[in-house]
């Protein structure tokens, strides 16, 4: 997982992690810091593994990590995450032994992360997107009324 190395001890995921852990250090609910994204990697993982996906564990553990990067800049200058998420990831991909395929489908899952899923969004996507939101135990939640997230969006139960 020589890739995930190069993605965790890259100067600009170190700094974006920090970064966002200032800036959501009063945040009562729904974190963005390293244990939301291992959370996503993990579940993402764990579904492409059962339904037999076959993307790679480096490709899923890659974009997991990278998926929320850009909340700092959502916070600070008002550009949503998805976007400011890529860009950034694509700076630190320019630095792994990924190929021009696997980074244009990791920053395609992290720009669309956000996005409901419809036929027309990739699987690699669409994994992305059901792990992100998975990952969230809003039954457990002590914020649940402050949480801006429609009562239909909340994810009430551990598995679908």
């Amino acid at each position: 997982m020589e890739n995930i190395d190069r993605i965790i001890h890259h100067p600009i995921f170190k700094m974006s992690m920090k970064k966002i852990g200032e800036c959501e250090k009063n945040r009562e609910f729904c974190c963005h810091g390293i244990s939301h994204s291992l959370d996503v990697a993990r579940m993402a993982y764990i579904v492409n593994l059962e339904q037999h996906l076959g993307i790679s564990k480096e490709m899923i553990y890659g974009a997991a990590l990278l998926h929320d990067i850009g909340r700092w800049r959502q916070y600070e200058e008002d550009i949503p995450h998805e976007e400011a998420g890529a860009a950034l990831a694509a700076d630190i991909l320019e630095d792994t032994s990924f190929s021009r395929n696997e980074i244009r489908q990791i920053l395609e899952a992290i720009g669309s992360h956000r996005e409901k899923p419809s036929k027309e969004v990739e699987i690699f996507s669409h994994l992305l997107y059901q792990a992100d939101k998975r990952s969230r135990v809003c039954w457990l939640c002590e914020a649940q009324d402050a949480c801006y997230w429609p009562k239909e969006q909340k994810n009430r139960t551990i598995m679908d």
